[in-house]
């Protein structure tokens, strides 16, 4: 079995593709169809073995991980499985975060319901944010959890039953989606509308600033850094307000329309605006592996030529809808931040790191760990990298180490 994600062919999805166990043979296994508490449909797949009492739930925002690596690991240390979608899987164009919070509830409201006698969420990678945020909003009275989305869209979380977790597992998890993509963005593009347009001055792949031809680690000083990162944060910036210009212009329509009735101001209100985010594969680390070293391999989440991927097709954010950019995708506006989620995860909690992760470096992992609210946290580094592929060719893939730990940590804690 692999994980349901393309190889890596073409340079894209490079380190996706790892050869993991077969599932127990004893295993039970069944699709489960559920309502969110605002209607929509979400579907699961909850695979147990004889005497689970401990079920662990994974869920990514965007992915389907029906079968993710550590699934067949988990059952043959005798622990249930769930694995979900949320209602924008695989097709992440109008991903809105607080939505995917019910999504998720609903999943947990399923499995306490199914009586297991332990409930825990496993994130990995972008799943890392999102439970983090499920439990954020799942530990605080109804009342102050979010009634809006980052567009002004509301949202009925208080409505929602939404049960705590008993514990949580983080494997390799970056710190959101939109903070990922705020350290990606190419801060070089002059023009939204021009895919090819370059700054020469924050140009990350001109030798001039510091690249080398690949291979080679670049080396980029402490000046270019910084100005790169302020403009990072300036390029999203100026998308933001693109976004919320849009939003307004729709909300706009909107009130016309319930004063006029014009069919014209209807069809304007539900026109989708759908922005298109040009080279978002640009993080320096990815070709500089003197800044917060690791040991990751030279290259991306994506391939192992930035300089090319960065201009390619495939990349976080590169379509979306206003909604979607402000609740996802901009590490500015949106709420799904690992850090600012992070104190109100109370449950026992695991920390897994892999020591060559391209999106969780380490100093990131420590600041994750560190911002944790629970008393029982338990922070541990494995060899591997981001997506649970072997550090070195004939090593043990960093996933079935991961799986290792997870499972001591769970015959510790949940029998």
């Amino acid at each position: 079995m692999i994980v349901s994600t393309p190889p890596a062919t073409s340079g894209i999805g490079a380190g996706r593709y790892i050869e993991s166990a077969e599932q127990p043979a004893n295993t039970t296994t069944s699709v489960h169809e559920l309502s969110t508490a605002d209607g929509a449909k979400v579907t699961g797949v909850l695979r147990t073995v004889p005497g689970a009492s401990t079920v662990i739930a994974l869920m990514h925002p965007r992915q389907d991980l029906t079968h993710h690596v550590l699934v067949p690991e988990l059952l043959a240390r005798g622990f249930a499985v769930w694995t979900q979608g949320t209602r924008s899987v695989n097709n992440d164009l109008n991903l809105v975060h607080e939505q995917a919070l019910l999504d998720a509830a609903a999943g947990q409201v399923f499995l306490r319901d199914n009586g297991f006698g332990s409930v825990l969420t496993l994130g990995h990678s972008g799943g890392g944010a999102l439970f983090a945020f499920y439990h954020e909003q799942a530990g605080l009275a109804p009342d102050n959890r979010l009634a809006a989305t980052p567009a002004g869209r509301p949202i009925d979380l208080a409505g929602a039953d939404m049960p705590v977790p008993d514990g949580a597992i983080f494997l390799a998890p970056h710190p959101g989606q939109g903070q990922l993509l705020l350290r990606l963005i190419d801060p070089s593009v002059s023009d939204e509308n021009d895919p090819l347009s370059v700054d020469p001055s924050l140009n990350p792949f001109d030798p001039a600033n510091g690249f080398a031809e690949p291979p080679e680690s670049s080396s980029y000083s402490a000046e270019f850094i910084e100005r790169y990162r302020t403009a990072q944060r300036n390029r999203v910036a100026r998308i933001d307000a693109v976004a919320r210009d849009f939003v307004a212009e729709s909300g706009r329509a909107r009130a016309h329309f319930t004063v006029s009735g014009d069919p014209a101001d209807r069809r304007a209100a539900l026109a989708p605006r759908v922005m298109t985010v040009y080279r978002t594969d640009a993080d320096l680390r990815f070709v500089d592996l003197s800044l917060n070293p690791n040991d990751r391999p030279y290259g991306s989440l994506f391939g192992r030529r930035p300089d090319l991927t960065d201009y390619g097709l495939v990349g976080f954010g590169r379509l979306a809808t206003p909604e979607a950019w402000l609740s996802t995708w901009s590490g500015l506006s949106s709420n799904a931040g690992f850090l600012r989620c992070a104190p109100e995860v109370r449950v026992p909690t695991l920390f897994v790191e892999l020591t060559g992760d391209q999106a969780c470096f380490p100093e990131d992992a420590v600041e994750m760990v560190n911002a944790f609210g629970a008393d029982d946290v338990t922070h541990v580094r494995v060899e591997g990298t981001h997506f649970g592929g072997p550090i070195r060719k004939g090593a043990p893939t960093g996933a079935s180490l991961a799986a290792a730990e997870i499972g001591g940590w769970l015959a510790q804690r949940f029998g």
